[in-house]
């Protein structure tokens, strides 16, 4: 992957999420998550992502009624829906969806800014076990549930286009990871051949 400047990353505008959510799955690889804190700065880029649906998704939290937890799914597309699951991590997610409910859970990221901090963070020095998986990430990069309902547009938590294109060829499908419904489904999208996908 190319090298990333902070300076030079620009949040996406909220167009890239009001959309239909496989497709902002697919087109986030390649961009970047940041959170700028300062000194604590970090950054990565996606590799990894899943996408989770409205009604028809049984495995996704808006597959049933609009709840407290999941309600920022149903609301404005670019803003971030950030969860606490298995008693144990958080998982970081961008709401995208055409009109109805919808979300994408980035799974993976390549480190590229403040690896230091986020060695720290993760008490972690192998690079490549830094953001390999959902939890992972979210610990690196210092997200907690403070980060819910953050605008990824207009705050210092955001998605940027650092000009990396990722074709069409260089992205593989899956079956979701970690979950009891509807696993089988092709919504787990990442670029082929990047040891910092998830094991």
């Amino acid at each position: 992957m190319p090298s990333v400047r902070l300076k030079d990353l620009k949040p996406l505008d909220y167009s890239f999420y009001a959309r239909d959510t496989i497709k902002a799955a697919k087109e986030l690889l390649g961009k970047v998550l940041v959170h700028k804190e300062g000194k604590d700065s970090a950054a990565g880029i996606i590799v990894e992502t899943e996408a989770y649906l409205g009604s028809n998704d049984p495995a996704s939290h808006a597959a049933r009624k609009k709840t407290p937890r999941n309600s920022v799914m149903f609301g404005q597309p670019g803003k971030a829906y950030v969860y606490f699951i298995y008693g144990n991590h958080f998982c970081v997610n961008a709401v995208a969806h055409d009109g109805y409910a919808g979300a994408v859970l980035i799974r993976a990221l390549e480190p590229v800014l403040g690896i230091g901090i986020m060695k720290k963070r993760r008490k972690q020095e192998d690079l490549q076990a830094l953001t390999n998986g959902p939890g992972k990430l979210a610990q690196a990069l210092g997200i907690t549930r403070i980060h819910n309902e953050k605008d990824l547009v207009k705050s210092n938590f955001y998605i940027a286009d650092a000009g990396i294109k990722i074709r069409l060829q260089q992205i593989a499908a899956s079956g979701r990871i970690g979950i009891k419904e509807a696993e089988e489904m092709q919504y787990r999208f990442y670029i082929k051949g990047n040891k910092f996908v998830s094991r």
